[in-house]
């Protein structure tokens, strides 16, 4: 301790004591209290505290925040290991690891890297592109009706 600071002296604060329980309940004390994974609610069972204290907590301390994404870690990485042999009801991992962003739909770009498979604008096609475009659905290409040339001295 250095001169001139004050000891600290009294009751831990409650924050204090809910880390040190978080980091034990980390540690193992989740399975000793029955949960099959740690979790954010296991914790704030476990704490007698709401979820959402959980969540407050880590706000204010970054030791606390740090607690809760080992717990979410540990939770993913259990998952994906009893998953896989088997030990964990499959769909009911599925479900959980959506929490942590797996999920088995694929993401389908459909616009082409190098623009080739976008549509150009009206105005930058050839006339001929043009009628192909028409064509396409059913409009034909317009007829251009030329007016009437007229003979030299005739008034129109």
């Amino acid at each position: 301790m250095k001169k001139g600071e004050k000891k600290k002296v009294g009751r831990p604060s409650e924050l204090a004591e809910c880390l040190i329980n978080a980091k034990e309940y980390l540690l193992g004390g989740y399975e000793t209290f029955g949960d099959v994974v740690p979790s954010v609610a296991g914790l704030a069972c476990y704490l007698g505290k709401h979820k959402s204290s959980m969540y407050e907590y880590s706000k204010q301390n970054k030791e606390f925040s740090d607690t809760l994404e080992a717990i979410k870690t540990v939770q993913e990485n259990k998952l994906i290991n009893k998953g896989l042999t088997g030990e964990f009801n499959s769909p009911i991992v599925k479900l959980m690891l959506a929490n942590h962003g797996y999920s088995e739909k694929q993401e389908i770009d459909h616009q082409s890297s190098d623009g080739s498979m976008s549509p150009k604008p009206i105005k930058d096609l050839s006339d001929d592109e043009l009628d192909a475009e028409l064509a396409k659905y059913g409009i034909n290409k317009p007829e251009i009706i030329q007016p009437a040339k007229r003979a030299k001295g005739q008034a129109g």
